[in-house]
C-alpha cells in the first residue's frame, strides 16, 4: 500500500512539474539575424522607462497553429509557447487588464494589459503584451495605464506594414 501512494505522488509530482513548466516549452527558434518585432520591442522600452515589457506574441512563419512569443524585452524567453489566455487574445481579438495583485510569484506590483496587436491597416494580427511598474498593489492605476497600453499599441501598429513584416531582418 505505501508503494502505491508513494507511485501516486510522485506521478502527481511530476504532472505538477510538468504543468509548471508549460510556459517555458520553446515552440519556436529565432532566427539568427535580428528581426524587425525585436527592433520595435527595443525602441518602446527604450522609449518609455515606465515599462517593465513588452513582447510580441502571434503564429511565427513556419509555424502553423504554435501561438509564441517572437519578441521582446526577455530574449531567453523568445519562443516560449503562448499561455492560453495569450491564445486567446490572439484569436478572439479580446483585451486582457491583469493587474497582478496577490501573485506570489512576481516580486514588486506590476500592472499588465494584453491586447490585439495592430498593423498599419488597423487589423489584429497577433498579441502585444505591455507590463508597467507600479509602486504599490492597487487599481489607482488602471485607467491611466490601460490608455497608456492603448496609445503605445497604436503607435507601434503605424510602423508594422504587415504582420510578414515584422519577421524581415533589420538592416
Amino acid at each position: 500500500m505505501n508503494k502505491a501512494i508513494l507511485a501516486l505522488a510522485v506521478s502527481v509530482g511530476m504532472l505538477t512539474a510538468n504543468a509548471a513548466g508549460a510556459a517555458d516549452t520553446k515552440n519556436w527558434t529565432p532566427p539568427s539575424y535580428k528581426i524587425y518585432a525585436q527592433t520595435l520591442s527595443d525602441q518602446t522600452m527604450k522609449a518609455h522607462p515606465a515599462l517593465l515589457s513588452v513582447t510580441l506574441h502571434g503564429v511565427a512563419p513556419g509555424t502553423p497553429d504554435a501561438y509564441t512569443m517572437f519578441a521582446g524585452s526577455y530574449p531567453d524567453r523568445i519562443g516560449n509557447a503562448d499561455d492560453p489566455d495569450d491564445i486567446d487574445v490572439s484569436k478572439k481579438g479580446i483585451t486582457i487588464v491583469d493587474p497582478r495583485w496577490h501573485r506570489t510569484k512576481d516580486t514588486s506590483p506590476k500592472f499588465v494589459v494584453l491586447m490585439p496587436m495592430r498593423d498599419a491597416k488597423g487589423e489584429n494580427i497577433g498579441l502585444i503584451v505591455y507590463a508597467f511598474k507600479v509602486p504599490v498593489a492597487g487599481n489607482q492605476y488602471e485607467r491611466t495605464l490601460y490608455t497608456k497600453a492603448l496609445d503605445l499599441r497604436d503607435a507601434i501598429a503605424k510602423k508594422i506594414p504587415s504582420y510578414d513584416a515584422l519577421f524581415a531582418p533589420v538592416k
